[in-house]
């Protein structure tokens, strides 16, 4: 079986530069795709599931999805909960199976971030489950706007909360279609002098491909979320295997035409990650 925490792929990617893609899942089909890509590049990969996948398939049936893939995949798979904002919630994936929980906090005041980060922490470790925290919020592309994250609070926040991973906002935002200006490199340098965690880049769509490579090998940013540029893909394959031929009806057919577009796809984001 390769299935393994947060911590157990990010330690390894801290310690010989590189990072991991966390990869955002919808559903069966891209989360297959994204587990066959992992083993065509031979490196381990974590699954998320976002509000809007819990929104459509429940966290339990999401977790038995995940261990599925994960005890047949020849590389590690992580088995993550993306942008938890509860406490219920996160217990939720832990008993549903996950490996994984990320609490987004983001929003709240820093001693309340931290309070409440701490507690799932401790839930999260007592069952061997890995835990991520936010500190700094990351705005939406058309929506709300990014706070960035002071190194002062995110030193404070990973020694008081004990997470295993942080994400920061340091120029990257959600839901980027295409590149955006690039990250804020003399933030991220300031942030991992004073902290050893491995950081975590939320947004990593609107990240330029040189810079996510750039930082992977030489900085404490072990981990990229990636999303919107995936659904793109998927979404212009599905596109293509309904236009083709308006007379078919049978979706497992359609969508199974996704497959190996998603495959290509995700193989070019994680192999931007690897070590040099």
């Amino acid at each position: 079986m390769s299935l393994v925490t947060l911590a157990d792929v990010l330690q390894p990617a801290l310690k010989n530069g590189y990072a991991v893609a966390g990869l955002v899942t919808l559903g069966w089909e891209d989360m297959r795709a994204f587990v066959a890509a992992a083993e065509a590049e031979n490196c381990p990969v974590i699954l998320q599931a976002g509000p809007s996948c819990r929104a459509h398939t429940p966290l339990p049936v999401l977790g038995k999805m995940f261990r599925h893939l994960a005890e047949a995949a020849s590389v590690p798979v992580v088995a993550h909960l993306d942008h938890g904002y509860t406490s219920d919630e996160c217990r939720e994936a832990i008993y549903s199976g996950f490996t994984s929980v990320m609490f987004d906090g983001s929003r709240k005041p820093l001693a309340e971030n931290i309070a409440e980060t701490r507690a799932i922490v401790e839930m999260a470790h007592s069952a061997g489950v890995s835990c991520e925290g936010e500190i700094g919020f990351v705005g939406y592309s058309g929506g709300e706007n990014s706070a960035g994250t002071d190194p002062k609070e995110a030193a404070q926040f990973a020694v008081e909360t004990g997470v295993d991973a942080m994400a920061i906002s340091v120029g990257n935002v959600h839901l980027q279609q295409q590149d955006g200006a690039g990250l804020d490199e003399e933030r991220i340098h300031a942030i991992q002098a004073i902290t050893t965690v491995p950081l975590v880049i939320h947004g990593g769509s609107g990240v330029p491909m040189a810079q996510r490579t750039a930082l992977a090998r030489g900085s404490h940013i072990c981990k990229f979320n990636i999303g919107t540029e995936l659904r793109m893909a998927f979404g212009e394959a599905l596109r293509d295997a309904v236009t083709r031929d308006p007379d078919r009806f049978d979706r497992v057919q359609i969508l199974s035409e996704t497959h190996d577009p998603v495959v290509a796809a995700a193989r070019r984001v994680l192999s931007a990650f690897k070590g040099a």
